[in-house]
């Protein structure tokens, strides 16, 4: 583990500087072009609100980890390597980055999205990043390649559209983030890998800049949202660092008992509850892609909860999650049964959910 925070602590505090100082002005700029989210049926806000938030992430994030790697490094005139999967990550990175905002801009259909994220997803593989070993979930070990394959490009566009679909009040989307991405920079640092700890801090500092203003932003009349520009950028930088934490073939990561645990326990809430309602979606034979008001944050505010008592209540569930996860490993509990005592807990909370809802 590296000893010295200078190269962790200095990018952060320049993304955390940048997004503050930036957001003003995209906030100034979609007033300029009247570029809001406007408010509907199923949405909960009940005023335009600019929607381009999110248009910061990437930038900022490179900025600050060209920082941290001259820091790192000793200097600008150290060579860095660069290596082919590195760039092909970038390339998928950016086509998300700008079909998040090519919708925000001028709107776009689901399945124009989904096919870029699918060719984005695909890099992965390309990489040789890859679900490969599922350390005995269910008695599976080593997965064939094709199931790998498949398995990978599924749970990308799963986790991309996670973040992206959760993203519904105030602080939620964002506030996930943060947490997963402290995780990760912690980590990966644990494992001494200063870029996956630099791409974990500097885009965690850009989105607690963003958060400020989301969550705050009525109080001082700066109110903005991420959009899907923000929100797809984080999902498929979050499925990176989950995908390449949980692998134990990659040189230098080795075997690491619990990494796979680790990683699906960081990105369960967004994933299951997409997963839930798409399945809902389907036995009421809507269309997965239908609008409703069924995800975890509209059932809890159907409990008569405000929108930051909302953000709270699932933030503290992710904890708690998190914490029985970490204690049940910790007593050599089987992964299979810490995941489905995951899903007993989920479940349990929103049947509570539908239940309280119903009575108001």
């Amino acid at each position: 583990m590296n000893t010295s925070y200078t190269f962790i602590i200095i990018p952060f505090l320049t993304t955390l500087a940048l997004s503050l100082l930036s957001v003003p002005y995209v906030i100034r700029l979609c007033k300029k072009k009247e570029l809001y989210d406007m408010p509907n049926s199923r949405k909960v806000h009940n005023f335009a609100v600019p929607r381009l938030g999110g248009i910061i992430f990437m930038p900022i994030t490179a900025i600050g980890m060209l920082v941290g790697m001259t820091i790192f490094n000793g200097g600008v005139n150290k060579e860095f390597n660069l290596y082919l999967s590195t760039i092909l990550m970038v390339v998928g990175a950016l086509l998300i980055y700008l079909i998040g905002l090519i919708d925000d801009l001028r709107g776009l259909r689901a399945i124009e999205k989904f096919a870029v994220q699918i060719t984005a997803a695909m890099i992965f593989p390309s990489c040789h990043l890859m679900i490969n070993n599922l350390n005995g979930l269910f008695g599976i070990y080593e997965l064939p390649f094709w199931v790998s394959y498949f398995l990978t490009v599924f749970i990308i566009l799963l986790i991309v559209n996670a973040m992206n679909l959760i993203d519904g009040i105030d602080g939620l989307s964002s506030g996930l983030s943060i947490l997963i991405l402290i995780a990760f920079t912690y980590l990966f640092n644990k494992l001494d890998t200063p870029l996956f700890v630099l791409l974990s801090i500097c885009l965690c500092g850009s989105i607690i800049g963003f958060f400020v203003y989301n969550y705050f932003g009525v109080i001082g009349k700066h109110k903005i949202f991420m959009g899907d520009t923000g929100s797809l950028f984080i999902g498929f930088v979050v499925a990176y660092l989950a995908i390449k934490y949980q692998m134990s073939s990659w040189p230098g990561f080795g075997y690491r008992e619990g990494a796979f645990l680790t990683s699906f326990t960081l990105l369960f809430i967004p994933c299951i509850d997409v997963i839930r309602v798409a399945l809902q979606r389907l036995a009421n034979r809507k269309g997965m892609f239908s609008p409703d008001k069924t995800h975890i944050h509209h059932l809890i505010m159907g409990m008569g909860f405000g929108m930051h008592q909302t953000l709270f209540t699932i933030l503290l569930l992710y904890a708690i999650l998190c914490i029985i996860n970490w204690g049940l490993f910790v007593c050599n509990t089987p992964q299979t049964w810490i995941i489905l005592l995951d899903v007993a807990i989920y479940s349990a909370f929103i049947w509570s959910t539908y239940k309280i809802g119903n009575t108001k």
